[in-house]
């Protein structure tokens, strides 16, 4: 049984190929040198996602993903990753990919956060991204 759980909250939006992503993403995680805790990956709307920044971290922006770390054990990532749909597809559209590999971006992204990852300061960003990438190429679907 996977322990990588996708929600939809204020949107219709399902993610194709879920086993795939639950297999990209314990595969990412476990070359990070973690084992894969329970994840909650909860789509959303633009209202939805600005409600939870502005109640939970007193930023009043739209964002396309906010990362919660839930883990208890050392070496185990856990946590919930709230991510706008509707950011993504904005944001595929604006950057000309397909609104598939901007989610699969905006996930592997969160993943990153919960090992540890940071992207606040320029070369934060910069390995972030690196990342983003590396994992990216590795998708086999």
């Amino acid at each position: 049984m996977s322990n990588i759980y996708f929600f939809s909250e204020d949107t219709d939006f399902q993610p194709k190929q879920k086993i795939n992503i639950r297999q990209w993403i314990k595969e990412t995680t476990r070359a990070e040198g973690f084992k894969t805790g329970e994840i909650s990956i909860i789509l959303c709307s633009d209202p939805y996602l600005l409600t939870i920044n502005k109640q939970y971290l007193n930023h009043d922006t739209l964002t396309d993903i906010v990362t919660f770390d839930h883990h208890e054990k050392q070496g185990t990532i856990a946590g919930d990753i709230f991510i706008s749909v509707d950011r993504v597809r904005e944001n595929a559209e604006k950057f000309g990919v397909a609104v598939r590999d901007e989610l699969h971006r905006v996930i592997i992204h969160g993943i990153l956060h919960l090992c540890g990852y940071g992207d606040k300061s320029k070369k934060e960003k910069e390995i972030m991204r690196e990342k983003e990438d590396f994992y990216l190429a590795k998708r086999m679907f």
